[in-house]
């Protein structure tokens, strides 16, 4: 697949495991499935990503103006406040945002921006209005903003690239 499209530039790890719930019922299955899912797949992706990023920073030392390349990791206010009932799922997402921190200070001095976004709400999709017929005043994060925000993340200046942004609906009602 590289021969033809070419070294890879861009990581975006989305992926997450099960929700699990109180402590008392996730089986140790359902936890070790979600820390998998979500922070081992979040590792294996980067390990693989880097050396395509490196190399295009090795060819360019200076990059040329233009960074090496972009990990951008997905979390939620999950990742930086545990969340009741869902033991698996906050504590891999706490996992994926030491991985994304703890590679910020590694590749960053190597010209590859890692960052890691909270989307904290419910996204607008066909499936969420179906199950849910979610009414015009709930909030709803929509796809393209989502996208729109990750866009940015990777075509940011280096003199001033984010580590962190949290994405909500402006209509949310903070932690409750």
């Amino acid at each position: 697949m590289r021969d033809r499209l070419g070294p890879l530039e861009i990581l975006i790890a989305h992926a997450s495991g099960s929700l699990g719930g109180h402590l008392e019922k996730t089986s140790p299955e359902q936890f070790e499935h979600s820390w998998r899912t979500a922070a081992f797949g979040a590792f294996l992706c980067a390990r693989e990503a880097v050396s395509d990023m490196l190399k295009l920073a090795t060819a360019s030392p200076s990059c040329g103006g233009r960074d090496a390349g972009a990990m951008l990791f997905t979390g939620a206010t999950s990742s930086v406040r545990g969340r009741g009932g869902a033991v698996a799922f906050s504590s891999a997402k706490f996992a994926v945002r030491g991985l994304a921190q703890s590679l910020a200070v590694e590749l960053w001095p190597k010209g590859i921006h890692v960052a890691h976004v909270i989307i904290d709400g419910v996204i607008d999709t066909r499936k969420v209005r179906k199950t849910y017929k979610p009414s015009a005043k709930n909030p709803l994060l929509q796809l393209n903003a989502i996208a729109d925000a990750y866009w940015y993340l990777i075509q940011q200046d280096r003199s001033a690239w984010s580590l962190e942004i949290d994405l909500r609906p402006h209509k949310e009602a903070f932690f409750e």
